[in-house]
């Protein structure tokens, strides 16, 4: 799975010389992040970390990866209308995770008052790994799906076009012409745009609901960012800031415990409460739990909950890796004891977006050792641990030396539906997002400061 520059990686003044025309390329596209020193301020911002070379994704995957993306668009959509399947599946994860149950007793206290809500975004990202099977073949597997905050879809936007200048300063003219065109903010922008358009009011706004610290600005607004909420709803379902109706309440934050006190629970209540398309409403974000990642995995699940559509299960299917509850029970048990007794088989994962989050390896084993015999541990699942084929790769941070490094990637693509009452009227693929990392990061996103922006060049 190699890409056609090898040769590049060996020839160390070819490299400074990119390096440096990589940095002004990702300046001048707009790759750009706000500095850790002023996370708030736009007076001094640098580049986004990337990669200095596009990495090799073999396109029978990547093309695999876009074919399921409607699906998934379908079934999250699916999960998010059926309260049996929520109630049913998070039932034991409500017990131990404080910040799920709360959001599940939203839920549930909407569902009791009636929904007022009647159009629906989703905006997801569905995240993989190339998984190489003992015969070295790689193989499509779902790492996740991001249902609240899926980033990256305007920085990315603008990667492939610096890659390609990278690869005419190192005589890669013919390849740089085969790197694809790729615009997520484009898609994201045109879903909310549906949404508003089905609102039915022309004078009501988009609200983007943002974290404090907000060294993503850039990112934020390709797709246009609003300011922080001082909001109401009045008796007809209303939802309005600063005296305008809201129409769009887009999150780019809300998926983590910090981003809430007492008042901004109060405030998430208000919202679900509204007429205002919320994207995404708290029935999407609890379809995206890692506790629902591992129910789907089960014999008969997706069947239940997409009846008919036996091309689209298959092709679902295809993608999982082995999900594992740790519910309390035999099952549980037996799980259990297989990772203490092998942990590099297994990440755990928590039910938690953002990154940062999962266990690998000694740690993993400790912490499981210490709650397997507690109801603690029904707030995680394990999973098969994906072992992809590294690559070498120059990782380009601000500050940092330029080294060589051995890399694995994690392709994302971003889907978009927007559904009225029952009918389905936009369902797409939005584009894609590939991240690289050196491979001694067992987690963490570019957010996270772990990986960094790539673009896919297919072999």
């Amino acid at each position: 799975m190699a890409a056609p520059w090898e040769d590049v990686l060996r020839d160390e003044a070819a490299i400074q010389e990119a390096a440096s025309v990589a940095v002004d390329a990702a300046l001048l596209e707009g790759v750009l992040m706000r500095t850790e020193r002023e996370p708030n301020a736009s007076d001094v911002v640098n580049y986004a970390p990337f990669t200095l070379l596009p990495s090799a994704v073999p396109s029978t995957l990547f093309e695999q990866a876009y074919a399921v993306q409607q699906d998934f668009n379908l079934l999250v959509d699916a999960i998010s209308q059926n309260k049996e399947f929520l109630e049913h599946t998070l039932a034991s994860t409500i017990k131990v995770d404080d910040f799920t149950a709360q959001l599940f007793r939203i839920h549930m206290q909407v569902l009791e008052e009636g929904l007022a809500q009647s159009v629906f975004l989703g905006i997801n990202r569905s995240d993989y790994m190339f998984d190489c099977g003992v015969d070295g073949t790689p193989a499509l597997k779902q790492i996740e799906i991001n249902t609240i905050a899926a980033s990256f879809g305007g920085l990315t936007s603008r990667t492939a076009a610096v890659h390609g200048r990278v690869l005419k300063v190192l005589g890669k003219s013919e390849e740089a012409s085969r790197l694809l065109p790729n615009n997520p903010s484009k898609g994201l922008a045109l879903g909310i745009a549906k949404a508003w358009e089905l609102y039915g009011s022309q004078s009501a706004v988009v609200m983007f609901l943002v974290e404090e610290v907000q060294r993503n600005i850039f990112d934020q607004r390709c797709a246009e960012v609003g300011k922080d909420w001082p909001g109401s709803v009045n008796a007809s379902g209303f939802c309005s800031s600063d005296g305008q109706e809201v129409a769009v309440v887009y999150y780019r934050e809300g998926y983590v415990p910090k981003n809430y006190d007492q008042q901004n629970w109060e405030a998430r209540l208000l919202l679900e409460r509204s007429r205002a398309v919320k994207c995404p409403d708290i029935a999407t974000q609890l379809a995206g739990t890692k506790k629902v990642q591992q129910e789907l995995s089960r014999p008969g699940t997706l069947e239940r909950l997409l009846p008919g559509r036996t091309e689209a299960i298959a092709r679902i299917r295809a993608t999982f890796a082995g999900l594992y509850s740790l519910d309390m029970g035999e099952e549980g048990d037996k799980i259990a004891a297989t990772a203490i007794a092998d942990p590099d088989r297994f990440v755990l994962k928590p039910q938690r977006e953002g990154g940062g989050n999962n266990l690998y390896g000694e740690e993993l084993r400790q912490v499981l050792e210490k709650i397997r015999d507690s109801p603690e541990r029904t707030s995680y699942i394990l999973m098969d641990k994906i072992k992809p084929q590294p690559a070498m790769n120059y990782l380009l941070r601000a500050h940092s030396p330029l080294q060589v490094s051995e890399c694995i990637s994690e392709l994302g693509i971003f889907g978009v539906y927007v559904r009225q009452d029952k009918e389905m009227v936009m369902n797409k693929a939005a584009g894609h997002l590939l991240r690289t990392k050196a491979i001694e990061h067992a987690d963490g996103g570019v957010a996270a400061g772990v990986a960094v922006l790539d673009s896919p060049y297919l072999v």
